[in-house]
Parts: structure tokens; C-alpha cells; sequence
């Protein structure tokens, strides 16, 4: 299972990365259509889905990719 992000949704606050343990979120140089930096997945493999991303997450940016309707 692996975290994806709604990349229209973020606002680039930064809270996940600040507070992800694993280091696992970094800014990405791509931005969204509002203008923002969006936080990337930069080592998936170290994700260890322990959801702080989840809590932290003003805009409910994260879903477990597995429950994400494509």
C-alpha cells in the first residue's frame, strides 16, 4: 500500500514534512494549478504508513493509493 497525493488539494504548508519520521515527503519543483509547490513522495519505500501525514494535513491531501478510485 502506498500513500498518494491530491496534488490539486495541497497548499504546500508543509506540515508533513516537517512531522513525517521516516523523511519520506520533500517540496516538489512541479506546482499545482493554484500556484503552490506540491509535497512529493520522494522515498516511498521508507513509508512505514504510520498516518501522521494523515493528522497533520490541513487540506486532506493523502489517501492510501489502494482506496484511491482511478
Amino acid at each position: 500500500m502506498i500513500v498518494k497525493v491530491l496534488e490539486e488539494r495541497c497548499k504546500g504548508c508543509g506540515l508533513c514534512i516537517e512531522f513525517c519520521p521516516k523523511k519520506v515527503l520533500v517540496f516538489s519543483e512541479r506546482r499545482n494549478q493554484q500556484g503552490y509547490k506540491i509535497v512529493a513522495l520522494a522515498f516511498p519505500e521508507k513509508c512505514n504508513q504510520c498516518g501522521i501525514c494523515y493528522l497533520m494535513c490541513p487540506e486532506v491531501v493523502f489517501v492510501k493509493e489502494d482506496s484511491f478510485e482511478k
